[in-house]
């Protein structure tokens, strides 16, 4: 677990750290050039976004497309073209789904760049940073803590160096990697530094391998995208045997002819489809991920906007998420030496401290172990800060901090040339639990601030027992910075009914005074997580009473996940470090600090480049907008399908030709559904998420479907009994559409509720744009629409009045009804 300095080889660095090995510079700018002629260079890119390609292949070749596109050309056949709109609506709302998610995809290549970690390689001696693709076969690629392995290789240096490899073996345990060990691409480093050379660059890496079986692009679980294919698989199975029965009545039933009788039947499929509604829930997740990037918010996966949205616990990590990155130094506290009676195995205390530390001396051994380490925590780097290295001291041996452990130590030849090992880590780790100088640090914890113990051992560093009966020497108190926007941004989680839980690696009443200044509720009664049980059960019991945990480590974290998705919630996590790696991984959603470690963000469905916790409203808020508008429009579709496959239906019973002809559904269709559903499917919408979507999409769509479709047949019969003569049927289908037109519009009134300006703007302009085709001459003439006489005509706003009520009543009764 530790790494003694070369002494042999080089010299050290003012401060004493060892200098680089010599004989690892890295490769020449030559060799490199060398390389990239031949195509060895990391040239796997990361993908956050599906290809262009893609894109356009999965809104064109869609199986409703297929279908719409034979009915189209079946249309283009048998004639006239006004029957055939319905073709040029798929293409135009395909077109509106392609392009809006090519603005997501820029939106989302543009944040993954800025997003993206850049590796620290050897080049001619001299370490620089840069992009993941330039990396070329034969670099020396330098690791620190947090820093994700980006391609094979085999260690070269190690300075304590653990790889955490759980996200390619499942095993959580962290690797202590030596000189000549492999490393593999996918893993990351929780502690130690050190520096390895690829071996495996491109798609022949280990990660790429896995990247080509299962890309970055595979969705999280959207109750949205399930809900709809489930319903479009139910149409499908009814749209076969409903085409071939109204064929078969319209042919050998009523002897139409072949043209007229197609016509008919594709004007009782064509309807069933909500063609639009799938391309409607894409476009409203690539626009919600276009405005989230306009707040530094990279979703790596569209649906993860629904997902956060549906999530009723927030596990945060204090620091990073609640407090910011950076630290000060509030005090120093010398502690008392310890007397012959509490000394130690009976030995004096002159023998286990040769001296009595004094403040100068401290601050050096601080200074020592801040220098000691190339890759400071925010803890250390704020003590680096306060206390710069003082010349003379030598680090013979360092153990970088680790998570787990709870501590880092280093050990020195001071200026006086006397040897001694220091440790710096958690109070309540490193001190026996009756020690008089945890009380001190309770107080000092109960007042928010952080504090670390500085201790001296008498054991080697790589001793087990190294942190065994250490001589306390001072405590390094920190305080930490709040951020000023978490109060409000947790006062909007216990608004929306989502419980935040604080989960971190420090003490529990100090991340319990620190949660209290924020004003969460429960933060007066912190839980230490080392007297947590490990039984799941007994453990979610704990998590759902309790709102701040302490002294968590990395597995129990993703321990902790589980036990609260065992009891149905559904799980966001925040973190920055690479100890919130495996809970980010295992919750519904992870959600990553873009200043953190590239391990984090990796994993992450949700990254927030700007570092600001309050952007997770943000995201709540659109992944909302998402879920209620496309419930809103999904039962605008529905209720079409519901009243097309019962006009069928009757249709076949009564044995009458089917009413309507394509283009007088295309034209429903378009200003009841298609341009409202757009409008509609991007407006504001605070609505909270509730699951059940194909239920609660049905149980109004059903209702409303019958009724506007026995609305509209009822018309009908009153029509076919009314009118005589050649020209009945034209007569007949025009005033059956006015009442389908009016019960439609009214489904379309109750959906826009609460109403706004631009809400009842939209449903006059469908109004209006109705009437003028009813009284503009060509547009009657290109529709096929004529209303004749004045009794039929009232009479069909009549049976829509009729209609209306019942709809009011419908969804008065179905809300009453309804789950909250």
């Amino acid at each position: 677990m530790t790494q003694r300095a070369r002494t042999d080889v080089e010299e050290p660095e003012p401060g004493g750290r060892p200098a680089p090995d010599p004989a690892h510079r890295g490769l020449t700018a030559a060799e490199v050039a060398e390389r990239v002629a031949r195509g060895e260079v990391n040239d796997v890119p990361v993908r956050s976004s599906r290809s262009t390609t893609e894109i356009i292949r999965s809104n064109v070749f869609t199986r409703f497309n297929a279908i719409i596109g034979v009915l189209f050309v079946i249309i283009l056949i048998v004639g006239p073209i006004q029957d055939g709109l319905f073709g040029f609506v798929i293409v135009a709302n395909t077109g509106i789904g392609i392009v809006q998610e090519l603005r997501a995809k820029r939106t989302l290549d543009h944040l993954a760049v800025i997003g993206e970690a850049r590796p620290t390689v050897r080049r001619d001696g001299v370490a620089a940073d840069i992009p993941t693709s330039e990396v070329v076969l034969g670099e020396v690629i330098e690791l620190g803590p947090g820093d994700k392995i980006i391609v094979d290789g085999e260690v070269l240096e190690s300075d304590g160096l653990e790889v955490d490899e759980s996200l390619l073996t499942g095993e959580a345990d962290p690797v202590l990697k030596k000189p000549g060990e492999p490393v593999m691409s996918g893993s990351f480093v929780v502690a130690g530094g050190g520096a390895f050379t690829a071996t495996k660059v491109g798609r022949q890496a280990y990660a790429a391998q896995l990247a080509e079986e299962a890309s970055r692009f595979t969705l999280v679980h959207s109750e949205l995208r399930t809900g709809i294919s489930q319903i479009l698989k139910y149409v499908t199975w009814m749209m076969i045997p409903t085409a071939i029965g109204l064929i078969l009545s319209h042919l050998y039933t009523l002897n139409l002819t072949g043209d007229e009788a197609v016509r008919r039947m594709v004007a009782g499929i064509v309807p069933m489809i909500p063609e639009g509604l799938v391309l409607l829930t894409s476009v409203a997740f690539a626009i919600g991920v276009v405005r989230l990037g306009r707040k530094q918010c990279l979703v790596q996966e569209l649906p993860a906007i629904e997902g956060l949205a549906r999530v009723d616990v927030v596990c945060l990590d204090k620091t990073g998420t609640l407090t910011e990155g950076g630290m000060d130094v509030s005090s120093l506290r010398l502690l008392a030496p310890a007397t012959e009676e509490t000394a130690s195995g009976g030995a004096s205390g002159t023998d286990t401290a040769p001296h009595e530390p004094d403040e100068s001396y401290v601050r050096q051994v601080l200074g020592a172990l801040g220098e000691s380490d190339p890759r400071p925590n925010a803890s250390l780097q704020a003590i680096i800060n306060s206390y710069p290295a003082a010349q003379g001291w030598r680090c013979t041996e360092s153990l970088p901090f680790s998570s787990a452990r709870k501590y880092s130590g280093a050990s020195f030849n001071d200026p006086d040339g006397e040897s001694s090992t220091w440790l710096l880590g958690a109070p309540d780790v490193l001190l026996p639990a009756a020690d008089p100088a945890l009380r001190e640090i309770d107080g000092l914890n109960a007042q928010g601030l952080r504090v670390l113990l500085l201790a001296r051992s008498e054991r080697e560093l790589d001793d087990a027992a190294v942190a065994r009966d250490v001589t306390p020497t001072a405590l390094v108190v920190l305080e930490q910075r709040l951020r000023p926007d978490a109060t409000d941004t947790l006062r909007y989680f216990a608004d929306q009914d989502v419980q935040a839980k604080v989960i971190s690696g420090d003490n529990a009443v100090s991340v319990g005074a620190v949660a209290a200044k924020l004003a969460l509720p429960g933060a007066q009664e912190p839980v230490d997580s080392r007297k947590l049980p490990a039984e799941t059960d007994a453990m979610a019991s704990a998590l759902e009473e309790g709102a701040v945990f302490g002294r968590v480590s990395p597995r129990q974290k993703r321990d902790m996940v589980g036990a609260l998705q065992s009891r149905g919630h559904h799980v966001a996590m925040t973190g920055d470090g690479v100890n919130d790696v495996l809970a980010l991984k295992d919750a519904d959603i992870g959600v990553a600090m873009g200043s953190g470690s590239e391990a984090t963000r990796a994993v992450a469905q949700i990254v927030l480049l700007n570092n600001s916790f309050a952007t997770l409203p943000s995201v709540v808020a659109e992944g909302r907008r998402v879920i209620g508008n496309i419930t809103r429009v999904a039962t605008l579709f529905l209720t079409k399908t519901v009243y097309s496959v019962l006009l069928a239906i009757l249709v076949a019973c009564w044995q009458i030709p089917y009413p309507y002809l394509p283009r007088h559904l295309t034209l429903l269709s378009t200003l009841t559904i298609g341009v409202p559903a757009f409008f509609l499917a991007l407006a504001p919408n605070t609505e909270r998420a509730r699951p059940h979507f194909v239920r609660r999409v049905m149980r109004y769509s059903v209702p409303s479907g019958v009724i506007a479709g026995g609305a509209a047949f009822a018309t009908y019969l009153l029509a076919r009994a009314h009118y005589r003569g050649p020209d009945a049927l034209a007569a007949e289908t025009s005033t059956a559409t006015l009442t389908l037109f009016l019960t439609a519009m009214w489904v379309l009134a109750i959906i826009a509720r609460p109403y706004t300006w631009w809400r009842i703007g939209l449903v006059l302009t469908m109004g209006a744009c109705f009437l003028v085709v009813l009284i503009t001459p060509w547009l009657q003439h290109f529709f096929d629409l004529k209303l004749v006489g004045t009794t039929m005509p009232w009479t069909a706003v009549a049976v829509a009045v009729v209609a209306a009520v019942l709809l009011e009543v419908a969804w008065w009764w179905v809300g009453r009804r309804a789950p909250a």
